[in-house]
């Protein structure tokens, strides 16, 4: 059952998700896999990708975790890697919106929630002059007063865990020049070794975008994630995917699994985030079999509970 057919408002279901926070998180999880995904959760022996995703987010716990999926935060953790120059410039981090000097932002730029995911709580500003900054004040005001520490309704703790909403601002990085705009290359590495890539294009920020699933060796697969588009374009490999891999590597290998998003603009590489619970385990693929191939990549085995 999708009931995001049923209830459309995204914000209203948060709030409900919210309201359903008294439920045990193994619980939980269980319910919502099995709504989404149509199938009884397997989390003593799991064999899909897709369960020991939830068996990731239930047990597995790291605190450089919660560092990495901060906006702002995962800035300082890429710093150590040595990979300060993948950075997006940032044009600061604030806890009010009140504290934003708007008059000192350049035309165009990107406010994000520092602990925003799914590209919900993105602000592209590509021309400040013809901007609502009263709505977009109102939407920040909104990302700001969001709970912290109340468990959301995918249960990925990495999310509630204390740390505090706020507003980054980065430049924005012109795509007029590239057809369809952007193209994010999100790495799935398992043991610090990128195995799957999915490749998206032609995004309508909020609205839609093409998927497609590639292997390490940047060859296109037939596997199609069911609640996303189909990417219809071919897209050439980067010239330097390689170092894109090493990039990938390096960020990763601290988790058994890390999902590390890359753009590459004009030969420029540059970090987007670091996740760990892709679409929070609830999607499908086509063909199923693709769910139980990465799910072999996902060695739980022999992770402390």
């Amino acid at each position: 059952m999708d009931y995001k057919k049923i209830i459309k408002n995204r914000a209203l279901r948060l709030k409900i998700l919210n309201c359903l926070s008294f439920i045990p998180d193994k619980m939980m999880v269980k319910i919502q896999y099995r709504m989404k995904t149509g199938r009884k959760l397997n989390l003593e022996s799991p064999k899909r990708y897709t369960e020991k995703l939830q068996w990731y987010k239930l047990f597995y716990r790291n605190p450089i975790m919660p560092r990495c999926v901060d906006k702002y935060d995962v800035r300082q953790y890429i710093k150590e890697k040595g990979l300060e120059d993948i950075l997006i410039n940032c044009l600061g981090v604030f806890d009010r919106v009140e504290d934003i000097n708007w008059e000192s932002l350049p035309n165009s730029f990107v406010l994000k929630d520092t602990l925003g995911g799914g590209g919900s709580s993105v602000i592209i500003v590509k021309d400040k002059k013809n901007a609502n900054r009263e709505e977009i004040c109102k939407a920040l005001s909104e990302w700001l007063s969001s709970p912290s520490n109340v468990r959301n309704g995918g249960r990925e703790w990495v999310y509630y865990s204390g740390k505090k909403h706020r507003i980054i601002i980065e430049e924005y990085i012109n795509a007029n020049n590239t057809p369809g705009g952007l193209i994010d290359y999100k790495f799935f590495c398992f043991e610090g070794k990128p195995k799957w890539i999915y490749v998206i294009a032609d995004r309508k920020m909020g609205v839609s975008a093409g998927l497609a699933i590639y292997d390490s060796n940047f060859k296109r697969l037939k596997a199609q994630r069911n609640d996303e588009k189909p990417l219809k374009r071919k897209i050439n490999k980067p010239v330097n995917f390689e170092i894109m891999k090493q990039i990938a590597s390096r960020l990763s290998r601290d988790f058994p699994h890390a999902r590390i998003d890359l753009y590459n603009q004009n030969g420029k590489i540059l970090f987007g985030e670091i996740t760990f619970f892709d679409g929070s385990g609830y999607m499908t693929f086509t063909p199923d079999s693709f769910d139980f191939e990465m799910g072999k990549d996902f060695l739980i085995h022999n992770l402390s509970i």
